[in-house]
């Protein structure tokens, strides 16, 4: 796997090296790869208590506070603030972002979660962090209503005197083997500040993105239902009769337009030609496919193993995400899955975690 620069601290000692507060941490994707890029994580924090457990877990030196940002008082933050000393601060805010996705069905305007960007608006306000990193889903960004927060989220910050620079991205183009585009925004007050270049694609340095082979290709097979005895997560869900017929019936790189016709569901053999990327296998040597919140769901997505007659596992989905292997996940199976799906790519987060460290070290702070 191709890795982010070895040096990304810029001269920092780990005391004084920026400290992050994760807003709508889930299971920690951004503190995994600012992290790894050099930050000191000093909490998490969501309401999602399951998401919360396996934060704590693999995030023990920060403090996880499990309550919802809307009834959140910013001044609890302060002792956890204070205890970052002289570090410079950066808080990243990766709101839930259902309200703005491709498959989310019915009107935006009645999901309540829209506004969660405006929530965190209070602590940006009252603790002024030197630098912000957001995340989220591409339709955040469009109009410049109440609906659509993003865009008065910018015109709020801006009057706080911070810079900001926005775009819509590809994870691929970080070196995560996905098509998973992002809106991606960064904000600092200390001067003009920039996205990462891009690491992976056409002009880089690797013009070849990253693969399902490379991040998975290493892990012990394991049939479906079965979990394997000493990797962490490497488990995958049971199927029916009726759908292992049909993965063994699919190619590397196929789906149900492979089978026979005794073998398609009943509402497709009727002519129905929706929802035609699912019962889906990954393809070993390209991109998978945007990982959802059912990523280890053979029915739900292109989430079959390229080879092997299974839906990927909790491993190989978090392998996918750019997880390290050593970062465990826990709770109920719906729950991991959902975790893993709403991550935040870790090596992209990497990339954009070691932006923010150059970008203070440039300004000396």
């Amino acid at each position: 796997m191709t890795e982010v620069e070895a040096d990304t601290r810029r001269g920092y000692t780990p005391a004084a090296s920026p400290a992050l507060v994760d807003f709508f941490s889930g299971c920690g994707g951004t503190s995994a790869g600012f992290r790894a890029a050099g930050m000191r994580i000093i909490a998490g924090v969501d309401n999602d208590l399951s998401s919360g457990a396996t934060f704590a877990k693999n995030f023990p030196e920060a403090k996880f506070i499990g309550e919802d940002i809307r009834k959140l008082n910013p001044a609890k933050l302060q002792p956890i603030i204070d205890s970052a000393g002289t570090s410079p601060l950066v808080f990243s805010a990766c709101a839930p972002c259902q309200p703005f996705s491709k498959q989310r069905r019915g009107p935006k305007t009645a999901d309540d979660r829209v506004p969660l960007l405006l929530e965190f608006y209070a602590f940006v306000k009252r603790y002024l962090p030197v630098c912000i990193f957001i995340e989220n889903v591409p339709g955040m960004q469009r109009g410049a209503d109440s609906e659509f927060p993003f865009q008065e989220f910018q015109r709020k910050i801006k009057r706080l005197k911070y810079y900001t620079s926005a775009a819509v991205v590809s994870s691929a183009s970080y070196g995560v083997p996905q098509q998973r585009q992002r809106l991606v925004a960064l904000a600092s007050r200390l001067g003009p500040i920039e996205l990462p270049p891009a690491t992976h694609g056409p002009g880089t340095e690797n013009p070849r993105y990253s693969t399902v082979r490379e991040w998975i290709g290493d892990l012990p097979p394991i049939a479906a239902g079965e979990a394997h005895p000493f990797i962490p997560n490497h488990r995958a869900s049971n199927l029916s009769d009726a759908n292992l017929r049909r993965i063994r019936a699919t190619p590397e790189g196929g789906g149900r337009e492979d089978w026979p016709v005794e073998l398609l569901p009943r509402c497709h053999s009727n002519g129905y030609d929706g929802h035609t990327d699912v019962y889906g296998r990954m393809s070993w040597d390209q991109l998978a496919t945007g990982l959802t919140t059912r990523c280890i769901s053979y029915s739900n997505g292109r989430f079959g193993h390229p080879s092997q007659d299974r839906a990927i596992s909790v491993r190989e989905a978090a392998s996918i995400q750019t997880f390290p292997r050593d970062f465990v996940f826990t709770g109920y199976w719906d729950s991991m899955s959902r975790q893993i799906g709403n991550a935040v790519p870790v090596l992209m987060a990497r990339h954009f975690g070691a932006q923010i460290i150059s970008h203070i070290a440039r300004y000396g702070c």
